[in-house]
């Protein structure tokens, strides 16, 4: 099959490696100049297989109601942006519940586990540098009592295969002697051996180019206008270079997908939520953290990746702006401060570069992988703050879908 996939963000990239691996005509479209450069860019660097919950989780909608109005929430609602959300937030709502919340991180762990598997082959397969490595993730609490939420939570999943190791305070310092200086503001942490660190653009910069070699027509700098169907089914792509034909369509623009679909007369209920992102030289901090760090009450993390340091945190519902926000940046640099006050010096170097990027959140923070109701339309999107996380195994699970579909295909054909 000539599949088209569009976007290429390292969703779209992964999903494009996945459908050559079947064999099939694959081309990549993406409006960039070249791949990861959008909401894959700035993203924290951790491959957070312990991470997954949903955002709708029971509280905290009255944690957003009571930071409505702070700057430097972790978590900001723009009143402004409540018209065009409320469907989107009624969903949310009703995801926040018990028993949806712990079903659907079931789901996500389930779909994060088969993306690290996924993730060991293509590494395997590919050799592609990209600032890897493992067994340096943990998370920092500030309060026992939040430890002791956070183990239960984590050890809920332990049945479904995620594993947590606790530790005490001495066990925290020892992982990463940068808490030393700041250990009595410390109830202990968790250590999370599954985590892994990687430079999300760089990765799909390098996949991008592996599959390019063998085959796969990587069109960047093209912008799509819209999807051809005639006859029932996708029959391409138009864009503002020309047709390219396609006897299937995958949708992985992130926060933009639903743009793209709506003109078929399908909704998808994917809300932006910006994000903020400082990078840097990992040199201007000479002991600067060897491990990636989330930090339970400052809702951030700081990330060594390759020769940088990533600073990322923060989650604000403004709609469709890019603008790296000033005052939300400033925020996140104090919270980091907190324990880590050698990382001012980071953020107030001209060398720090300052990041936005949007969210692909679904109301119930599970991705859309899979078919679609129009013959020969697929998606691969809404994955949150999870895509650097999950979009190898999201990758794998589309091109299953479509094996699938080309498979039902033929068998009625015969019949």
């Amino acid at each position: 099959m000539r599949v088209v996939v569009l976007g290429g963000g390292v969703v779209g990239v992964a999903s494009a490696y996945w459908l050559m691996q079947d064999g099939h005509q694959v081309e990549l479209v993406e409006r960039r100049e070249a791949a990861g450069l959008e909401t894959s860019w700035g993203n924290g660097a951790v491959i957070h297989v312990s991470s997954v919950e949903p955002w709708s989780a029971p509280g905290v909608p009255l944690q957003v109601l009571r930071w409505i109005g702070k700057e430097d929430a972790p978590f900001l609602l723009r009143l402004g942006a409540l018209p065009r959300m409320w469907r989107w937030g009624l969903e949310f709502l009703r995801n926040c519940a018990e028993p949806r919340h712990r079903e659907n991180a079931r789901a996500n762990l389930e779909l994060a586990l088969l993306s690290a598997r996924s993730m060991a082959e293509i590494r395997a397969a590919t050799d592609i540098d990209y600032d890897h490595a493992g067994h340096c993730v943990m998370k920092t609490f500030g309060d026992p009592a939040s430890l002791a939420v956070a183990t239960a939570v984590h050890e809920a999943l332990a049945p479904h295969g995620l594993v947590t190791e606790r530790l005490d305070v001495t066990a925290c310092v020892a992982r990463e002697p940068a808490l030393l200086a700041n250990r009595d503001k410390l109830a202990g942490g968790l250590f999370f051996p599954q985590d892994e660190i990687g430079d999300c653009p760089k990765f799909a910069q390098g996949l991008a180019a592996w599959c390019a070699a063998r085959g796969v027509r990587c069109h960047f700098g093209t912008t799509v206008e819209r999807i051809e169907v005639a006859g029932g089914r996708v029959t391409g792509v138009i864009t503002a270079s020309g047709r390219i034909a396609a006897d299937a369509v995958v949708v992985a623009l992130g926060s933009f997908s639903p743009f793209m679909v709506r003109q078929l007369g399908i909704r998808l209920p994917i809300y932006p939520v910006k994000g903020v992102s400082i990078t840097a030289p990992r040199r201007l901090w000479p002991d600067a953290v060897r491990n990636a760090i989330l930090d339970d009450a400052g809702h951030y993390a700081l990330t060594p990746v390759g020769d940088r340091l990533r600073a990322v945190g923060t989650a604000e519902i403004t709609g469709y702006d890019t603008t790296p926000d000033p005052v939300r940046i400033r925020a996140l640099v104090d919270k980091i401060c907190v324990l880590f006050p050698g990382f001012r010096a980071v953020a107030d170097s001209p060398e720090a570069v300052s990041w936005a990027g949007l969210r692909p959140v679904m109301p119930d923070g599970r991705p859309l992988i899979g078919k679609t109701a129009l013959p020969g339309l697929f998606l691969n999107t809404g994955h949150g703050h999870t895509g650097w996380t999950m979009a190898a195994g999201s990758g794998r699970r589309l091109a299953a879908a479509i094996r699938a579909q080309a498979g039902q295909g033929m068998a009625a054909a015969a019949a």
